[in-house]
């Protein structure tokens, strides 16, 4: 099975976001459409820091990656946070993940990133032992709270 990781084209509106209901499904969350519809703006609008890529089996989307540049007071250029990862669950374990992730590393070099980070939740196992390949865990704990 061979997977193509590209940009999203912005026609693909309605594959994009099964997908990302489909995530929003894992993660026992919902967002209203006007979030969906204010991200999937975001992705292609060019004053954004945010962009997405799609991962293609003959063709098909089966997964999508969503990263961010920000700045931070630990360096001079902007470090890229990997935000949303998801494949399809008939398709993990077969290198769709990987290859999202690879694009993001290559597009964060590209524009001079030195770091890119991301989280998951420690339930997620079968995405941990990927990261867990590709990425070091610094012990950091997350903390979040809604205001």
């Amino acid at each position: 099975m061979s997977v193509e990781v590209k940009a999203i084209s912005e026609t693909e509106y309605d594959e994009w976001y099964l997908l990302w209901q489909g995530y929003l499904t894992f993660y026992e969350a919902s967002l209203p459409d006007e979030v969906s519809e204010n991200n999937w703006r975001r992705f292609f609008d060019d004053n954004e820091p945010v962009g997405a890529f799609g991962a293609y089996v003959d063709g098909v989307l089966v997964g999508f990656v969503h990263y961010i540049y920000h700045r931070t007071n630990w360096a001079i250029n902007d470090i890229c946070y990997l935000q949303d990862l998801f494949a399809l669950p008939e398709m993990r374990g077969k290198g769709v993940g990987r290859a999202l992730i690879e694009a993001v590393f290559a597009i964060a070099r590209e524009n001079g990133c030195k770091k890119v980070y991301w989280q998951t939740q420690n339930k997620n196992k079968t995405a941990r032992r990927l990261y867990d390949r590709m990425a070091n865990d610094e012990g950091f704990m997350i903390y979040e709270k809604t205001i």
